[in-house]
């Protein structure tokens, strides 16, 4: 008896262990369907080529996603990774702005389901100002074989010489754009014309001009208006749920939730 007890304990224990295996497997399924701190270099899932997509996302809307999506296959990138900053240094945060973890998770909401197109935390966990050469020092130095391209539109592109450390900036990564009304190719090429000779040079996107400002869409939300599709469902139902853009922004945001859904 006590030997067939002792087969029984080690088989629970057996099973006990594939529980905990299981288990955790499964978390590991929920940290890639959330934003990662390190999401843009988790062990086993490193990347050739990587495209880091910047900025307040203050809200995050159509047009960050379908420039992610656009570079994701004319480049043929593995990944993008949207790269939500904690404080910008170029431009004070406006009033409305909801602070970093709402950002965070309002980009993770817009992510949602988009192959290929993942989020980090990297920037919101480092705190301080997010100056973009520290972030691509920090992946570089863990992963330097890896290939990283900057996605920006025209217009952002255009401010890159100010930028900090630029000229190590350009060294780490290659520069991809796509185009924005009001901007064009020429302006963009004046604009880097002190910069020159590139490293990587510069490559524009083949695809229609990227459409959504965070700007106008957060002056849409604050006067209790609708945005016409250009949020996620996902992200609008966010909003209006935490009451974000100001007390109308529920009534904005609420009707249209589920007009943007992917």
């Amino acid at each position: 008896m006590a030997t067939a007890r002792s087969a029984r304990e080690r088989g629970d224990e057996r099973g006990g262990a594939r529980d905990h295996e299981r288990a955790r497997d499964h978390e590991r399924g929920r940290d890639r369907d959330r934003g990662d701190p390190r999401a843009d270099e988790r062990p086993g899932s490193r990347v050739a080529r990587l495209g880091i997509l910047g900025g307040t996302f203050n809200p995050p809307h159509e047009g960050h996603i379908a420039l992610a999506r656009h570079a994701l296959a004319e480049l043929e990138l593995e990944r993008v990774v949207l790269m939500p900053a904690h404080t910008p240094p170029h431009k004070p945060a406006p009033a409305s702005d909801p602070g970093p973890r709402h950002r965070l998770a309002m980009c993770e909401r817009a992510v949602a389901g988009v192959e290929g197109v993942e989020v980090s935390a990297r920037e919101i966990e480092r705190g301080g100002p997010s100056y973009t050469v520290d972030t691509l020092e920090e992946i570089h130095a863990r992963d330097p074989e890896t290939s990283l391209t900057l996605l920006m539109g025209a217009d952002v592109a255009r401010t890159l010489p100010s930028w900090r450390a630029v000229r190590r900036l350009l060294e780490l990564a290659s520069v991809a754009v796509a185009q924005r009304d009001g901007t064009d190719r020429a302006a963009v090429l004046e604009a880097l014309g002190p910069l020159e000779p590139l490293p990587h040079g510069v490559r524009f996107l083949a695809m229609a001009p990227v459409e959504g400002s965070s700007t106008l869409i957060r002056e849409r939300l604050e006067r209790g208006e609708g945005t016409g599709g250009a949020l996620a469902g996902a992200v609008a139902e966010y909003i209006a749920r935490h009451g974000l853009y100001a007390p109308l922004a529920g009534a904005g945001a609420g009707a249209e939730a589920g007009a943007g859904a992917r």
